[in-house]
């Protein structure tokens, strides 16, 4: 299990780092810039929230199997 914690915080500390690193280095006004970290930091919470909802779910179908001794 904390392997695949590991790599679920690794992947969006990268995805957070490479979206930040392509906002600040594309020149653009400074409110085009702040509506698109908006929306980037949106979309990656979303995609956090989805794959923590996932692991919740694997999680609770394993609790599940290990209480009905099915494991």
């Amino acid at each position: 299990m904390s392997r695949i914690l590991s790599f679920v915080i690794g992947f969006l500390l990268g995805a957070i780092c490479g979206a930040a690193a392509v906002l600040l280095l594309t020149p653009q006004p400074g409110a085009a810039l702040r509506e698109r970290i908006r929306h980037e930091a949106e979309a990656i919470l979303a995609e956090g929230k989805q794959a923590a909802q996932q692991r919740q779910r694997e999680l609770e179908a394993q609790l599940e199997r290990l209480r009905t001794g099915k494991a």
